[in-house]
């Protein structure tokens, strides 16, 4: 085996026992004193703009749904495009930035503040749902993938971009989820989570060697 791969057995997903109950309210509170600052960050690591970006083109249908969308910066580069915009956020500072946004730059969306474990929509509402840089900040996948699966329309598409292990496993990409992990983020199989819950799907993978996958998942 080269030196350059992860030996398999060393591909673990985070051990969700061991999550702190109060995982949510404590990262909320990070995001409170990170959320003015979180346009700047974008502006000093250019790739996660140019990673999350890689979303628009497969937005399908006319009503979308973007959840956690943090400061609203994806949302500004495609609202605009005639679609019939939704959002919602756990943060009330992100809410707040990503309103104001909204406003400044003539877009209009409908931002709520809500969990994803809870989504306040009726079923098969959506066509697209757009997830950047988030799902591994989730204590429940599997709840936020239901919920997902439930607010989509049938042959709806859910456009997921987030960290997990390198296909290839090799060790630059692996470090780099393991390094985000200790983070504080939730490492998760979203390939087993989409099967789960039935979703015809590609695994792309579009940076951080290998670290950074772009889900596309048609709802059956």
């Amino acid at each position: 085996m080269s030196i350059l791969k992860v030996d398999p057995q060393k591909i673990e997903y985070t051990d969700t026992s061991q999550i702190d109950p109060d995982y949510t309210n404590k990262m909320n509170k990070e995001y409170n004193w990170m959320a003015k600052g979180y346009d700047a960050f974008m502006i000093v690591f250019p790739l996660w703009k140019r990673w999350i970006k890689k979303v628009i083109p497969y937005i399908e249908g006319k009503k979308v749904l973007e959840v956690s969308f943090g400061s609203g910066y994806l949302m500004t580069q495609y609202a605009a495009n005639d679609f019939d915009v939704y959002g919602i956020d756990y943060n009330e500072k992100m809410l707040e930035i990503a309103s104001t946004k909204m406003l400044s730059n003539e877009i209009s969306a409908k931002l709520s503040l809500a969990n994803v474990e809870f989504l306040p929509f009726p079923n098969n509402k959506f066509n697209t749902i757009i997830n950047t840089m988030a799902f591994t900040g989730y204590p429940n996948g599997d709840k936020a993938m239901a919920e997902f699966k439930r607010v989509l329309k049938e042959d709806g598409i859910l456009l997921l971009v987030d960290f997990d292990y390198p296909e290839n496993r090799n060790l630059l990409g692996y470090w780099i989820v393991k390094l985000w992990e200790k983070l504080g983020d939730i490492i998760k199989d979203i390939n087993s989570l989409l099967s789960k819950y039935e979703f015809n799907y590609q695994d792309i993978s579009i940076g951080g060697f290998g670290s950074v996958h772009l889900f596309i998942a048609k709802n059956k």
